[in-house]
């Protein structure tokens, strides 16, 4: 008989030892290295810092959102920023849970670990930093124990995919733990970014602050050029600021995006994230879905077409494929609007990518969409709709597409009191009959609908006799990324008062 073989090698406690050393370089000088937390900070940078200080209302925080947004990059500036409040350093613990060797330990050996190290108490809490926190086995049962228990732990986590978290909130989460989301760049964003700062008039609605900066006359001159670059980039802070001040020719910036978001974005979601989160089997498969859908992207969706074309997908395999990409930030769907909520699920869906520049990435399109005026415009309404979504994240307020026979209107904000229907055109030819039947469908909309498109005029709707207002499409990035700057910031604000 051959003898077992034994393991040529087992992690020892000085393994272990080594590896929460290199994850908690504060613990040996009381700084985090700028490589880790750089200087410029996002919004949600300068402020969770304080809602993960907050002694009561006591609450865990998990930050989501897509790959490379800068989730662990917020939670080491977190870190830093804690360190300059006084906090002293080994009271702060990163555990990166998809390393190898945390991995194998139960998180709650690994806190009481943590705890035991810092010398915790309940006037002297640890802070805990859990990165990729849906790796880590019944981490919603810890995370549960840890505050019903009221251990003496203070924990902000990320997560790439809602698929673990949307599963066990409602048991374990409710009371104890916020989703925060953090989306990728928004173009006001992206310009202070690159020394192009916009100042934008913020009101109470997405609709008042439209209004406000029509009146203010925001000075868009010369944007266009930076809004293309920023399309074909993405708003993925790496690629933005590895391009800032660099003056590469278009090709080579969409091509550079286009090799790192395939590697870090759209692979490590298919082959990594959502087999990790449902045990999926086939993950080619899963591939050629989001291809798939990465060639309908800004149309409605059709199940049975998509299925035909992928022979041996079944309908209910890709409804739950759509849900994982959905769930892991690739993409979202629009409902149709309509009087019904029962009829808003049953009509089609309108499909959109988190990022442009992801779609492209997906379908491998090269420098295609430099060249084909098509291909331009595609990402141009899927870039209103991903800052819409951002900003309907922050605020809560629901997006919607219509479509109605040949009658069609792209993206509905659907604010109780102020709502408001866009539709993105490439000029001013654009045709506007469908928003007259939609405002007789639906009067509330009257003199709130717009054409949105590069180069145009200002105009309110009451201005012009269909009732229908202009924006230039830059204008309209602007207000909608302030107006989700300022939803953010209430936000933060309203649960630390």
């Amino acid at each position: 008989m051959v003898p077992k073989r034994q393991p040529t090698w087992q992690p020892g406690l000085e393994d272990y030892r080594q590896v929460l050393l290199e994850q908690n370089p504060w613990h040996m000088d009381a700084r985090v290295p700028g490589v880790l937390a750089r200087e410029v900070e996002r919004p949600m940078g300068a402020e969770l810092w304080r809602r993960l200080a907050m002694g009561e209302p006591r609450r865990y925080q998990l930050v989501l959102g897509p790959r490379r947004v800068g989730k662990t990059t917020c939670l080491y500036q977190t870190v830093r920023r804690l360190l300059g409040e006084g906090v002293e350093p080994h009271r702060l613990w990163w555990l990166r849970l998809d390393h190898p060797l945390l991995m194998e330990v139960p998180l709650g050996p690994l806190v009481q670990s943590v705890l035991w190290a810092s010398d915790a108490s309940g006037d002297n809490p640890a802070f805990l930093f859990l990165d990729e926190l849906a790796y880590a086995a019944d981490w919603d049962r810890w995370l549960k124990t840890f505050y019903d228990e009221r251990w003496a732990v203070h924990v902000a986590g990320s997560s790439s995919s809602t698929a673990v978290l949307k599963d066990r909130r409602l048991e374990s989460g409710v009371g104890r733990w916020e989703d925060q989301y953090l989306a990728p760049y928004l173009f006001r964003e992206y310009l202070a970014l690159v020394d192009q700062p916009v100042d934008v008039p913020v009101a109470p609605t997405l609709a008042e602050t439209i209004d406000a900066s029509i009146k203010a006359k925001i000075n868009i001159a010369g944007l266009s050029e930076s809004r293309r670059r920023f399309m074909l980039t993405g708003g993925f802070p790496e690629l933005l600021l590895g391009s800032k001040g660099t003056y590469d020719d278009e090709e080579s910036t969409l091509l550079q995006s286009q090799r790192i978001l395939r590697g870090d974005a759209v692979e490590r979601a298919v082959y990594k994230d959502i087999p990790q989160a449902f045990g999926i089997d086939n993950p080619m498969m899963l591939e050629r879905v989001l291809y798939t859908l990465a060639g309908q992207v800004t149309g409605v969706l059709s199940p049975s077409g998509i299925c035909q074309t992928l022979h041996g997908l079944t309908q209910p395999t890709f409804d739950r494929y759509l849900s994982y990409l959905v769930h892991a930030f690739l993409v979202f769907t629009l409902p149709n609007y309509s009087g019904s909520e029962a009829s808003k699920q049953r009509r089609g869906r309108k499909l959109y990518f988190i990022d442009g520049a992801v779609r492209n990435a997906a379908l491998q399109r090269g420098i295609a969409p430099l060249t084909d005026m098509v291909e331009m415009g595609l990402p141009m309404e899927n870039l209103v709709a991903g800052h819409l979504h951002a900003l309907s994240q922050q605020s809560q307020v629901r997006l919607y597409h219509w479509r109605e026979g040949n009658d069609e209107v792209g993206l509905i904000y659907d604010h109780p009191e102020a709502p408001l229907a866009f539709e993105i055109g490439s000029s001013l030819r654009h045709g506007r009959g469908s928003f007259r039947k939609f405002i007789e469908r639906f009067p509330r909309f009257r003199g709130r609908c717009f054409l949105v498109v590069p180069h145009v005029v200002s105009t309110r709707p009451a201005e012009n006799s269909d009732e229908v207002g202009t924006l230039p499409l830059d204008l309209l990035l602007l207000v909608i990324s302030a107006q989700a700057e300022n939803e953010s910031a209430i936000r933060f604000a309203s649960n630390t008062s």
